[in-house]
């Protein structure tokens, strides 16, 4: 197994997930050739037809010779916030991504550029990140049939089981959710913390983490075996009836729009919410790490930074968003216009 490989999806699991479904945390900049490379390897050992595996994308650059050079577009949802005489920008992303998005749309662009470091939920490049998602408690065995049928989930997304052994269970479930967005023509490996990551450091301006890696799995993974078992059948049945991709299909459609008001419905169409404990999990993966969040954003703008925070597009919705808990910290909160 190629180990750039593991690391590269491990690391795609810090920034990538929350958002999708069940979630997990993030993502590193992958090169196309070694995708490529990587699921041929994949077909050979689980001997599945290429025909039968998620397209592999073209590189950012292929996409943006394919668009136009002029054809750079905004997406997404963007805010700016002004308190103590200077301002920062709120971002929403999406945690995958298509290889033309890579390339900002104007005023996304001036936005970035008028700031002076980017605040992401996790940094892709931090290097303990990785060690704390292998470290994890593991918790009790999965039960026999779990594991058939996490087999199995692994068999139809091309994925060699050995490659995400090292995660948690409940970690790999997510992880192979969020794969489902291949079919989409999207990956993790093209979210746009990625963009935002490598244009940041290339402009040399800081990357800071909102969170920890710790507080991400703190917020994902159950407290006991019985709800983890429960969790990793949930997963498996929206991998199994296709419920994952449906979703996160119309996830990116609302988020590429800008349709709050359909990101603010997302409990009503996400399938994932049938239970009063699917309803208090959802809060605990969003809503709950909102008052964090906003203070670590409050935090960064306080100190003299003007922050291009970048946050999962579902935190900005319900009363605990982050828009409004801002606002709540005394910051002029105004949404910034993006061209379609």
């Amino acid at each position: 197994m190629n180990g750039r490989w593991l690391r590269r999806r491990v690391d795609a699991l810090a920034a990538a997930a929350l958002l999708v479904l069940a979630a997990v945390p993030a993502t590193v900049q992958a090169q196309t050739q070694t995708q490529t490379q990587t699921q041929t390897q994949l077909q050979v050992q689980l001997q599945t037809p290429a025909a039968a595996c998620p397209p592999t994308l073209p590189p950012a650059s292929a996409a943006d010779r394919a668009e136009g050079r002029g054809a750079a577009r905004d997406r997404g949802l963007l805010w700016r916030i002004t308190r103590d005489g200077h301002s920062s920008y709120l971002y929403a992303t999406l945690h995958v991504g298509k290889p033309a998005w890579q390339r900002l749309g104007p005023r996304v662009t001036a936005a970035l550029r008028a700031s002076d470091a980017l605040a992401l939920e996790l940094d892709p490049g931090d290097p303990a990140l990785l060690q704390a998602l292998t470290e994890l408690p593991r918790g009790a065995e999965v039960p026999a049939p779990l594991q058939e049928r996490l087999r199995r989930a692994f068999e139809r997304a091309c994925v060699a089981p050995e490659a995400l052994a090292a995660l948690h269970p409940v970690l790999q479930t997510t992880t192979l959710a969020v794969l489902e967005a291949r079919w989409l023509g999207m990956d993790p490996a093209f979210a746009l913390e990625q963009g935002l990551a490598a244009q940041a450091r290339a402009a040399g301006l800081r990357v800071v983490a909102l969170e920890t890696a710790a507080q991400q799995t703190g917020a994902l993974l159950p407290g006991s075996d019985a709800e983890t078992h429960a969790l990793i059948d949930q997963s498996l049945r929206q991998l199994e009836d296709r419920s994952a991709r449906r979703v996160l299909a119309r996830l990116a459609a609302a988020w590429e729009a800008g349709d709050l008001a359909a990101l603010e419905d997302y409990p009503s169409w996400c399938e994932c919410v049938a239970s009063d404990s699917d309803r208090a999990f959802l809060r605990r993966l969003n809503d709950d790490r909102n008052p964090a969040l906003a203070a670590g954003i409050e935090a960064g703008h306080r100190q003299g930074r003007r922050l291009f925070a970048a946050v999962g597009a579902l935190h900005m919705t319900g009363p605990q968003s982050l828009p409004r808990l801002l606002a709540k910290h005394g910051f002029a909160v105004e949404r910034v216009a993006l061209g379609r």
